[in-house]
Order: C-alpha cells, then structure tokens, then sequence
C-alpha cells in the first residue's frame, strides 16, 4: 500500500500547480490568434467546463480513492477492456500535459542560455524522476512551496495590470463568431487537465472524504478567475499582433506595465508554473501504469513499491521516459492530443457516475456527491463529446494511435484476468439475470472504504467474514432454527448435532437469550481449546423465541472455549451495540443478500478492539 502524506494544502498545490502552467504561459497567445480579445471568454468556460466535470471526478474520488484514478473509477464501471484503454490514456494524457509543461522551461533555457529543448528536457525529466523516487511527502512539499510562490507573483501582476489596461486593444471585442469562443474553450481545455492528477493520487491523500473535494473543488475555482483575470490583462495591455505571435504572452505584457523588473518576475513565476506541473505530472501520471499493473492489465512488475520510500520506482521512471519522448511532438498536435485525452477522460467519468449510481452497488458511498444527478451528467457527456470531435483529425488520430497501443496490451495480458467484475453488470443484473456477479466488485469497494475511513479492523471481524449467514424464509420456532443450523455446527466444533442442539436449548432455558425485540445472540461455551464459531441468521419474518417475546429479525449463534471467552465477550458487546442502532436495523432488513448483510456489520459504526485487548 502507498503511503498517505498528502493534506488538504497537497491537494490544493498539486492540482492548482498542475493546471497553472504552459495553459496560461504560452497557449494565450494561439488561443487569441483564434478569438481574438474575447479570449478570456474562452478561458472561463473551459474552467466552468472543468468545474462541471470535475463534480463526477470528486464523487469517484471519495467513493474510490485509489491510484490510478479515472482509470481505477473506469475499470471498476465498465470492465478491464475499456479500463485498460482508459489507464493508457490517462497515463498517455497526463505525461503529454507534464511534457508541455518541461517544453516551456526547456524554451526559456533555450532563449537565455542556448542549451538545446532536448538536451535540457532530458535533464529536467531526470531531476523530476529521481524528486518523486524519493517520496510522495517530499515531492508536495517542493509542489506547495512552489505554487504558494507562483500564486504571490501572479497576485502581483494582476494589481499592477489592472491599472494599466488600454480600452482600445478590445475592439473589434469579436473577431469570429460566439461558436469560435465555444470550440476555443475545448482547444485550451488541457488547462485544465490537472484536475485528473489529484484523482491518480488519491489514495495517498490523508482524509479523502473532506480533502480530496475541498482541495479540487477549491482548486478550480480560483485558478479560472486566475486564468480569466491574466488573459483579460493581457489581451489590454499586449498590442494584439504581439499577442497573435507570441510564445510567451505573460511576460512580454508584464514588460510592458513594469519594464525589466516585470518581465524577470513572470519569467520566475513561469518557470515556477512549469515545475509544479512537470511535478505534479510525474507523481501523478505514474499512478496510471501502477494501477494497471496491480490488476494485471500491465506487467506486473511495474507494481513494485520501493520499500525505503514507499514510491512506484519502475513507474515514475518509466513514466519519465514517456514525457521525454512527448518533446519530440509538435506544440499545436501536443496540446490538442493531451486535450482529446483529457476530454475522453472526464466524458467516461459521468457515464461512470451515471452507471454506479443505477447499478445500486451496496458499497458505492462516495462522502461527496455530484450535484444535479442526473442532468449534470448528461450535459457533460454531450459537451465533451462535442470539443472531442470539433478538436479535429489529426488529434484524434493520435488518439486513435495511442488506442491501438492500448489493445494490445490488453491483449497480451488484460484478456487473460481469470475473475472481474465491474458496475455495469451490477446494472444488467438488475435489468435481467440475477446471477451476474458474484460479489467480487462489492468486496473490493468494502476494502476501499475501511482504508478510506480508517476502520481498524479487528477479530470480531474476521469472526463475520467467515461466518455462515442463513437466511430464514420463513417463520419459526427457535427449536426448529437450532435443530435446522447443528448440523452446520458440528463440522467446525467438537460436538454432535444432539450435543449442540441440547446445550443452546438449556442455555435458554437458564437465561433467556433475546436482547431486543429484533435482536438475540444464543451462545454457550464448549470443551476443548482455540474454538470460536458464528453463525449468522437473519429472519424477516421472524424467529419466536418464547410467548411472551415478539419475533426477532437478526440471530447471532455465538460458540467458543474457555480460552476464547474474552473474544467471545467483546463480539456479544460488539453485536449489541451494533444491532441497537435503528439505521442498522433498517439496512439489516433492506440488505439484498448474504454479502450485503456482511458489508453491513463490518462497516458499521462500532468500537473495535486494539492490540491491547490481545484479539488482534
């Protein structure tokens, strides 16, 4: 498991440092060749764009805060063909955006000290690959320290231009149409494309449930007034030819409206953009082939977490070798084929949103959910689907490139997964055959959600897993239930049927064993030693214990020795309070099948035993 160090401020630093880069530094000035003034226009749909899409990634993110993100979400929706595509595009989208990133600081090393982009990409890619090898923990602090600076200079570029914007470099305000504005939008969209990174890293986030919405929703929110303040700016104090054929549009505008000192602090903060990207693009973009090999839709030895740091390392350093070939892309095609990427991405997500919520998955409880449902949703899927095919041929022919890579993969390793299942068959399930699933997809969400929730898990636990649950159809006696389940017994104990069913019986008889009227743990103490047994029955009809007390829903059959009795007592307690709470009483009923009932009790709201009690 990796290890989690990353607060609400890493979430915040990472996403708004990964979106914070080549997107406002240098595309601008392409994206106003194509608007003209109304350019900032542009840059605030793509963020209420982002906003709208990053709603589903959120809920995805607090209901399965795994690496790999939109891959693991994708894979877990629709299955291991789709997932794979999805992880190798995530993966490939990710370490695009990361090298348009190291493409910036490699052009300003260019202009300044006539290194070549390739020599010092190289460098570059290999500092951020060893930083990351290092650790999770050391890596966002650099990140934090990093954005908390760009933030400061660009603050400071914002008051200043302000005041010195020209009212004439507006006009014609229009220089196409309100559809060129729209389709812009889409263009610049990998601006935005940080966002995914937070989702790939969310297993290592500390208190996911309120950090990994707060931190990204937040996020968002002032990086699109930031990008929509400084493209307003600049489109007010950058003459507009300039503008049209300038590579770095910040800085040359800084120039204007505070001279040497000016352009040097955007070229800093620039160069500080760039970093947290390439930064947060390695840590997160590695997630993707991480993932992929843990459910064994990759090579598995790419899995290997490094044991001194707790890193990826054969991830982060392939990862690293990926973004170093990406600098080999022409700009235009790099930032349209990481945007169709990215699109994708966010477009699979709300179907992935849509399908978990109807599948009716017991263990789909995501901590934030997505506003709207489902009209959000859908509005997203068309909008994405739109910028997707308006984004033109030629990327989506390099997207198509990048899937063909991905079916082969799969078809070297993901085809041959011997148990899988995803929510789509939980949704099939309930349109046609029951027997769809075997629980598999439930099992793996519960796992995720103790690690989520920092359940300690304890004996009494383990008790429940392997306990036999019988589910009683029924009304009956508590004679006949005991004479129905002693057989069961009597394998795992050193007793006779006749033998258990005479001992539950006079431990009745001496103590009646009903707590409540839903309630009733029938338990006795056996001969011999490092024996305990749990049988679980539920009844919605009823058991009668005696005349004079009601049905009772839930039956715990409780038998172990003498050397047990400590377990024994804590899992009575365990089951009292568990089965005292009136929503655990309603879910008991309401709950689908056997494993929906053992999800219940091991996720419910009790208090575990620690190490100290010696059951662990």
């Amino acid at each position: 498991m990796l290890k989690k160090g990353i607060s609400f401020l890493g979430v915040f630093s990472i996403a708004s440092g990964a979106m914070i880069s080549s997107g406002i530094f240098i595309l601008p000035g392409i994206a106003f060749s194509k608007t003209g003034p109304a350019v900032f226009i542009s840059y605030f749909i793509a963020g209420v764009l982002g906003l709208m899409g990053i709603f589903s990634v959120v809920e995805l993110s607090t209901a399965m805060p795994k690496a790999g993100g939109d891959y693991y979400f994708i894979n877990k929706t629709f299955g291991p063909f789709l997932g794979t595509i999805s992880g190798f595009f995530g993966w490939f989208a990710l370490s695009l955006k990361s090298a348009f990133a190291i493409f910036g600081i490699a052009e300003i090393i260019y202009l300044y000290a006539g290194y070549s982009p390739y020599f010092s990409g190289f460098f570059l890619c290999l500092f951020f690959v060893l930083l990351n090898i290092v650790g999770i923990k050391e890596a966002v602090v650099f990140q934090f320290i990093l954005v908390a600076g760009l933030l400061s200079l660009m603050l400071v570029y914002i008051g200043v231009g302000l005041t010195k914007l020209q009212p004439s470099y507006f006009s014609p305000f229009l220089t196409g149409d309100v559809n060129t504005i729209i389709i812009t939008s889409g263009f610049i969209f990998i601006s935005f494309g940080g966002l995914l990174k937070v989702a790939t890293i969310s297993e290592e986030v500390i208190n996911p449930k309120r950090n990994i919405p707060l931190g990204m929703i937040s996020s968002i929110i002032i990086v699109t007034i930031l990008y929509t303040l400084i493209t307003f700016i600049i489109t007010g104090t950058l003459a507009p030819l300039a503008f049209k054929q300038s590579l770095t549009p910040v800085a040359d505008s800084a120039k204007i409206i505070m001279g040497t000192p000016g352009f040097i602090l955007v070229i800093i903060a620039s160069l500080l953009a760039f970093f947290t990207t390439a930064n947060a693009g390695i840590m997160s973009a590695s997630r993707y082939p991480l993932a992929l090999s843990r459910d064994r839709l990759f090579h598995q030895k790419v899995a290997r977490v490094n044991e001194k740091f707790r890193t990826p390392i054969i991830s982060i350093i392939i990862t690293g070798g990926l973004i170093y070939l990406a600098l080999l892309l022409p700009l235009e095609m790099l930032v349209k084929s990481a945007s169709t990427v990215i699109l994708t991405s966010y477009l699979l997500t709300n179907i992935a949103v849509i399908i978990l919520r109807e599948s009716k998955i017991t263990n789909y409880k995501p901590s934030f959910k997505a506003p709207l449902y489902p009209w959000l949703q859908i509005l997203c899927i068309i909008l994405f689907a739109f910028f997707i095919i308006d984004l033109g041929l030629a990327a989506i022919e390099l997207s198509l490139g990048f899937l063909f890579i991905s079916l082969c993969i799969y078809y070297f390793y993901g085809r041959n997964l011997q148990k899988n299942e995803y929510a789509l068959l939980y949704l099939l399930k309930r349109i046609t055959d029951k027997r769809l699933t075997q629980n598999i997809i439930e099992n793996e969400l519960r796992e995720i959600l103790i690690n989520r929730d920092n359940i300690e898990q304890d004996s009494f636990d383990g008790l429940i897993k392997n306990a036999p649950l019988i589910e009683v159809e029924e009304s009956v006696d508590y004679e006949t239930l005991i004479k129905m389940i002693a057989g069961s017994i009597s394998h795992e104990i050193p007793l006779t049927p006749e033998e258990i069913i005479l001992q539950f019986f006079e431990k009745q008889q001496s103590s009646n064993m009903v707590v409540s009227d839903f309630l009733a743990i029938p338990h006795i103490v056996i001969e011999g030693s490092n024996k305990i047994f749990l049988i679980i029955v539920r009844s919605k009809n009823g058991i009668k214990f005696t005349e004079d007390v009601k049905k009772v829903k839930a039956v715990f059959l409780l038998a172990g020795t003498q050397d047990k009795m400590l377990l024994h007592f804590k899992a009575l307690a365990s089951i009292t309070t568990m089965a005292s709470k009136d929503k655990f009483k309603k879910e008991w009923i309401k709950a689908e099948n056997v494993n929906s009932i053992k999800n219940l009790m091991i996720l419910s709201d009790r208090k575990r035993c620690t190490p100290s009690d010696g059951l662990i």
